[in-house]
């Protein structure tokens, strides 16, 4: 039963698939329908003005009326969310473009966007009596699993391929975690954890494996929203490997049209999923090129968050390209490496590859005329570059 003195509006779950209703006051998984990502819904008919933001919080948790936690005891929480966006100025001015912003995640406790969806996901976790959790990962949401787990309390197994850099292993190591090296991609991580976990006894919180990663991931929609003084940008681009932050973005701008918190004229941005040219599953589904991303083989990349060749929420995220009427693009090595330097030397922002990839595509899509000068963009840096020296290291002026 919900408590009645609870601030959370959620009403419901249902399947991405079908659309089948699911209890959201029991644990849950996948749809048993369809086998498909499970989404929350929150009782929006009643009028919710803006005002409900608790802005004394200044953390992801302002917006605690339209997330899943429905008693605040079991918030589990480092201060993770509203991260700083900054304006870039000087890429502006050298690429002749009027607006161009980067909402940095890699100002989240762990260094990345993952620790919104993971202290979401372990706060659900503990609500809903979870002894401990299981993750697959190519290495930021490992640490923020871990990270978040030692804060509740809970047991924290962390599958990763053994070429993940240095860093991610040692965070994890330090939370106290469990931590098994596996040989391939996550996908082969995520091969071990279901062997590991057959009997269930972990929560598994892969990419929307459970329903509220999500939820801690579309708060960032609202802070941008909320930043920009309620309008929204033109176009937003954003590093999709699972494509939580694309699928739960899209998400919280339909929940505040919904809400009436955007203006009846606001205009929702073009959706712009990046991808590593080493590991592009939806590029390849977008161009037709294959029927979906199960039989997808893809390679290790300097962007380790961009190595998910079989991405659960392909469907989902395909819906916002084309609800948003927007693309996917694919960066080379090299020209996330030239992003990195860009960021680095013109605007002193060390961001992660898959920062730089978004940049690099920004770039791109100017360069095809899809993107146009006089509109303002958003760049999504999903995590700090320090994570990735073992990737980088000594290749700044190669």
């Amino acid at each position: 039963m919900v408590a009645l003195e609870s601030p959370s509006r959620l009403s419901t779950l249902h399947c991405s698939a079908c659309g089948a209703a699911y209890s959201a006051f029991e644990l849950q998984r996948v749809s048993a329908c369809c086998n498909v990502p499970l989404v929350a819904d929150y009782d929006l008919f009643e009028p919710l003005g803006r005002d409900i933001i608790d802005r004394a919080d200044p953390s992801m948790w302002r917006y605690g009326a339209l997330l899943p936690l429905l008693n605040p005891d079991h918030k589990v929480t480092l201060g993770e969310g509203f991260t700083p966006l900054l304006r870039l100025p000087r890429l502006a001015a050298r690429h002749e473009l009027s607006s161009l912003l980067l909402k940095d995640e890699g100002q989240n406790p762990t260094g990345s966007f993952k620790a919104r969806g993971l202290s979401m996901a372990v706060s659900k976790a503990k609500e809903l009596g979870v002894d401990g959790c299981i993750i697959p990962t190519a290495g930021n949401a490992g640490v923020a699993m871990a990270a978040y787990c030692a804060r509740a309390g809970l047991k924290a197994v962390v599958v990763m391929p053994r070429h993940t850099p240095q860093a991610f292993k040692e965070e994890c190591y330090w939370y106290g975690a469990e931590v098994e090296l596996v040989d391939g991609l996550i996908s082969d991580c995520g091969a071990r954890v279901r062997q590991r976990n057959a009997d269930g006894a972990l929560l598994d919180i892969s990419t929307l494996k459970e329903p509220y990663r999500l939820e801690g991931k579309k708060t960032m929609g609202y802070e941008i929203a909320e930043q920009l003084n309620w309008s929204l940008p033109d176009v937003l681009l954003y590093p999709a490997g699972g494509g939580t932050g694309l699928i739960g973005i899209w998400k919280a701008f339909q929940e505040m049209k919904a809400l009436g918190w955007l203006a009846p004229e606001t205009r929702l941005p073009r959706m712009v999923a990046v991808q590593a040219k080493n590991c592009c599953p939806l590029l390849e589904t977008y161009a037709g090129r294959q029927a979906n991303c199960h039989a997808y083989h893809g390679s290790p990349t300097l962007a380790n968050g961009l190595a998910v060749p079989h991405p659960l929420g392909e469907a989902m995220m395909l819906r916002v390209l084309r609800e948003s009427n927007g693309t996917v693009v694919s960066i080379s090595e090299e020209d996330m490496l030239a992003g990195m330097r860009d960021l680095g030397q013109q605007e002193g922002l060390f961001v992660a590859p898959e920062g730089a990839a978004v940049w690099m595509a920004a770039r791109k899509l100017l360069g095809t005329g899809w993107l146009h000068p006089d509109e303002t963009v958003l760049l999504l840096n999903t995590g700090n570059g320090q994570k990735y020296m073992d990737n980088v290291a000594g290749r700044a002026f190669n």
